[in-house]
């Protein structure tokens, strides 16, 4: 799996299992576990991008810079790194099928390939504010 495509999965799981979890639906112990796991990892070497992602959907998130954040986190660091691979595979291997269907979202997609051309040699170095 790519960084980014890594970061926005994992970052995507956070937020869609805080939103099942509000509706009465349940993720399995799986995800619940590697979703903490991520969180105090990342914790650990970016405390501001946590507080943003344990904010959201309350308060929008900037989810194209939250997933920058991870990336880099996650490059200098090979515990982020692994912590967000974990979740992301958890996540897709989740049998809650509305968990499946906010993963599969066009616009999650979308952002990463934006985030991609911003990040590679070529790109625009300009991010609009995405919200998730």
């Amino acid at each position: 799996m790519e960084p980014l495509t890594t970061a926005a999965i994992a970052i995507g799981s956070i937020i869609a299992t805080k939103a099942l979890e509000k509706t009465g639906e349940k993720v399995s112990e799986a995800v619940w576990d590697k979703t903490g796991k991520f969180l105090v990892t990342l914790k650990k070497h970016s405390p501001y991008t946590v507080a943003a992602i344990e904010r959201a959907p309350e308060q929008p998130l900037d989810y194209g810079k939250a997933v920058l954040e991870v990336e880099s986190a996650a490059k200098a660091n090979p515990e982020v790194a692994q912590a967000a691979q974990e979740l992301a595979a958890a996540a897709k291997a989740e049998p809650n099928p509305k968990l499946a269907e906010i993963l599969a979202m066009p616009n999650l997609e979308k952002l990463v390939d934006k985030i991609g051309q911003v990040v590679m040699p070529g790109g625009t170095g300009n991010i609009e504010n995405q919200f998730f």
